[in-house]
């Protein structure tokens, strides 16, 4: 499709161009036509005004037959002349038609690139959400056909069923959630507003929502390092904090810490999330913050829910603010994530 798509836009680019060579092209060889007509008549003229009056020519003599032809421009010179220039002109015009075809097929695939890539994105996000849809739905569809057959149903087996049926409900709808805010996150979508934040407020609220999973699991959580305030959208950072201490938590061994830390450094202020977890392994790391993706964790014995969105939406958060996340991890040594965002945005509204 994008193929067909770039040779038509080809095709119009070259269009355009030569067009506008052609008509330059008319324009030169008929201006330097009337320049050489002009240059003729102006000899002819000059040559006639400097001619002595002779009693045996009269007035209506031609000028041909009254002065030799070597003083007048060769007819025969002005045609090849004319001749030349249409030649050098139409050369000129094949030179630029194999430029403008190479260099509108490179423009084109420049231009359409853009949208290329925006839809093979939208192509992978609608096949990796219909995977992961197709899994709850098929666990459902199983599990009521089956026991539709069962005339000898029994009351606490419908409660079971009903049970299973609502935790594979309840997964639809963290994933529905998930990509609601993933596409709420794009930079053409909602506009977030800026105001001034400071990292305890943010760490503070984070750790209230996240401290039943923590408390669960014995997670210690501490706050370091001293308040320091910057512009940013209160409640998407706090998701993001959220997002990566639920990350932290998930994949964390009880009774371990979880470490909260913000400094800042030039213009920009960094948010550090530290645990003592499994760790993830270096061929993962490229791929962590990608939409579904999961690592395997068979080695580590450690199962977890979820559906591998949770980063990409910290991501979109952080790069909404006009910053970046990246992480640290060594197998069995915990992880650093660590959220870079700028102190001052040179807008309030992005």
């Amino acid at each position: 499709m994008f193929q067909s798509a770039r040779i038509k836009l080809t095709i119009w680019y070259t269009l355009i161009i030569m067009l506008i060579s052609l008509s330059f092209s008319l324009a030169i060889y008929k201006v330097l036509g009337s320049e050489l007509d002009r240059l003729d008549r102006t000899q002819r003229l000059r040559i006639e005004r400097g001619l002595p009056e002779r009693p045996f020519l009269t007035p209506s003599t031609d000028l041909d037959q009254r002065i030799p032809r070597r003083f007048f421009l060769d007819p025969e010179l002005l045609k090849e002349t004319r001749e030349r220039l249409g030649l050098i002109l139409a050369l000129i015009n094949l030179v630029i038609l194999a430029i403008s075809a190479a260099s509108g097929y490179f423009l084109s695939g420049r231009t359409l690139k853009p949208i290329k890539e925006m839809v093979e994105e939208q192509n992978r996000f609608i096949t990796d959400a219909s995977h992961e849809l197709r899994t709850p739905l098929t666990t459902l569809k199983t599990e009521i056909e089956v026991n539709l057959r069962n005339k000898k149903l029994s009351v606490e087996e419908a409660k079971a069923i009903l049970k299973s049926n609502l935790e594979e409900v309840n997964n639809l709808q963290v994933l529905s959630d998930d990509l609601i805010k993933l596409t709420r996150y794009q930079p053409e979508k909602n506009v977030l507003t800026l105001v001034e934040v400071t990292s305890k407020q943010l760490f503070d609220e984070a750790v209230k929502k996240i401290v039943n999973q923590s408390e669960a699991k014995k997670i210690k959580i501490n706050t370091i390092g001293e308040e320091l305030k910057f512009e940013g959208n209160r409640k998407t950072l706090v998701e993001l904090l959220i997002i990566l201490l639920d990350n932290a938590i998930k994949y964390s061994p009880g009774q371990s810490e979880i470490k909260l830390e913000a400094e800042k450094v030039d213009g920009s202020i960094f948010l550090h999330v530290s645990d003592q977890g499994v760790g993830i392994e270096e061929k993962d790391l490229p791929h962590i913050f990608d939409r579904f993706y999961r690592a395997d964790r068979s080695r580590t014995k450690i199962e977890v829910s979820g559906y591998g969105l949770g980063l990409s939406i910290a991501r979109k958060i952080a790069e909404r603010h006009g910053g970046s996340i990246r992480v640290k991890s060594k197998i069995n040594s915990g992880s650093v994530f660590t959220v870079e965002l700028p102190l001052k945005s040179p807008n309030k509204l992005i």
